[in-house]
């Protein structure tokens, strides 16, 4: 009975001393060892890849933005503030889940089917709006202008890039709309424009916010 009691006693104190040493290394240590070297070679992915503007996080490279301009009254959806260059389509955000409209909780898509009606329309209607908006005096956007990521959302919904030429066609609304020349516009997406990564992987794309970033500076001194 004695020796039970023993053996049990041991055993619970040797449980408890591995429980104790596994906590403190792989709960305390560890974390402390892989967020220092985050912190230290990484910082800014660590923390979230936050852009910054007139000395204030503004976003995150890494989550879409939308730029709309404020509600009317008797006003369910939002305008596009066409001062800005637009992201891609936000459809899916407010029905499936919590998300709405890059008001970050949850990510999210439609889920719907290439023949689903609801989302051929809403692809319909975003080439309609994205060919009546960008089209200005001079310049007019034709059908065929139109890319695929202008009328359609991202698997997650916030993806926070555009392609080029996404981009290209909103040039000469977003120079009208700031008294900026086209070239001035222009140079400023060149500048923003990021290739291939490591020349092989994913697509050209421009980052929207801070593409967005850099065109309110531009204005400033303008």
């Amino acid at each position: 009975m004695d020796n039970s009691v023993t053996n049990t006693a041991r055993l619970l104190g040797a449980g408890l001393r591995a429980l104790l040493v596994l906590t403190l290394v792989t709960g305390v240590l560890y974390p402390l060892v892989v967020t220092g070297i985050a912190q230290g070679l990484f910082n800014n992915k660590a923390n979230g890849s936050e852009i910054k503007a007139d000395g204030k996080v503004v976003g995150s490279s890494l989550i879409g933005q939308a730029y709309h301009l404020p509600l009317k009254k008797g006003q369910e959806t939002p305008e596009p503030d066409l001062r800005w260059f637009q992201g891609r389509p936000q459809n899916g955000l407010g029905t499936n889940s919590v998300n709405t409209r890059y008001k970050l909780i949850l990510s999210g898509a439609t889920n719907r089917s290439g023949d689903d009606k609801e989302l051929i329309q809403w692809v319909k209607d975003a080439k309609a709006a994205v060919i009546e908006d960008n089209s200005v005096p001079g310049y007019t956007v034709k059908p065929s202008d139109v890319p695929a990521d202008a009328v359609t959302s991202s698997g997650s919904g916030l993806d926070p890039n555009i392609s080029p030429q996404y981009a290209d066609i909103q040039v000469h609304r977003v120079a009208v709309k700031n008294g900026l020349s086209v070239d001035q516009v222009r140079k400023l997406v060149d500048e923003y424009t990021e290739g291939r990564t490591l020349g092989f992987m994913g697509e050209p794309r421009v980052n929207v916010l801070e593409l967005n970033v850099a065109l309110k500076e531009l204005v400033a001194k303008s």
